[in-house]
């Protein structure tokens, strides 16, 4: 389905060299459902003239990843240099256009993007996209171009990240070991992860000292859980083990216990010349 409604808006930065971290434009409303859209940032002077353009990628919106950006659509220097800023104030239009229409339930987990150049699933987009917020230089020197190898790196990098935010004691030796392994090889291919090296390194540390008390309470509930499932499992046996002895003592206590099979029990233990004794004994008593 094809829409072709245009947004366009104006949002105005005062003193843009002194902010850090992202800025968000206002919020604005194109349709009432889930859309495609592609989008432009331009730079405006004072009087409205355009001074600098940047198009933007076809990117999806929707409740889950309501905004998209660019973290080096324009460097600061050049910003100063070119008299894009007066008085320090930053005046950006920003356009956008839909071009799909997307029903909701055409969006599945299974459904890939393209994020900074990396193919991520839609699942992913948010965690990815904080990831480049937070380090937009983490892949600045990776330069492989095959999309399979692009997707597998990845894939390695936020593994990597989510098992480095599990409690430190919660981590095995292989996991750590995997974790060395892992960084060296994002490392090495171009990524620049100083950052979580540190991670690593403060990690393996903490998972050397003694466990906190909250980690030896958790230990001891284990172990608690671990006590009473065998407390359990043992009541449980000992209706059974108590019937089945029940039965043995009524069995060896019966007068129709067979003589016969007390007697070959006890012969199998005997020497033949003693059974041919005794046999020649129980013919006389006969």
């Amino acid at each position: 389905m094809e829409d072709q409604k245009q947004t366009s808006f104006t949002f105005e930065i005062d003193n843009f060299s002194e902010t850090e971290g992202a800025i968000s434009s206002p919020t604005f409303s194109s349709g009432r459902c889930e859309w495609r859209a592609s989008y432009s940032f331009v730079l405006l002077n004072q009087s409205g003239k355009e001074l600098f353009r940047k198009d933007g990628s076809c990117k999806l919106f929707c409740a889950q990843f309501s905004s998209w950006g660019r973290a080096d659509a324009v460097p600061l220097q050049k910003l100063q240099e070119k008299g894009f800023m007066e008085k320090n104030k930053l005046i950006v239009k920003v356009e956008v256009k839909v071009v799909e229409v997307v029903d909701q339930g055409d969006v599945t987990g299974k459904e890939t993007f393209d994020f900074m150049g990396f193919r991520v699933l839609y699942s992913q987009v948010g965690t990815v996209s904080r990831l480049f917020g937070k380090h937009p230089d983490i892949a600045i020197n990776f330069r492989p171009k095959n999309q399979l190898v692009k997707t597998t790196y990845i894939n390695i990098l936020l593994g990597l990240i989510e098992t480095l935010n599990k409690r430190p004691h919660n981590l095995s030796e292989t996991e750590l070991s995997n974790a060395r392994s892992e960084l060296i090889e994002l490392t090495e291919a171009g990524f620049k992860l100083d950052w979580l090296k540190t991670k690593l390194a403060e990690v393996t540390l903490e998972r050397k000292k003694p466990n906190s008390d909250g980690g030896r309470v958790q230990e001891l509930e284990k172990e608690i859980t671990t006590s009473t499932a065998k407390v359990l499992s043992l009541e449980q046996r000992v209706p059974n083990l108590q019937n089945e002895l029940s039965k043995k003592k009524a069995k060896s206590a019966s007068p129709n216990f067979p003589l016969k099979d007390f007697v070959l029990c006890v012969w199998n233990t005997m020497s033949k010349s003693e059974i041919k004794r005794r046999r020649s004994g129980y013919e006389k008593l006969d």
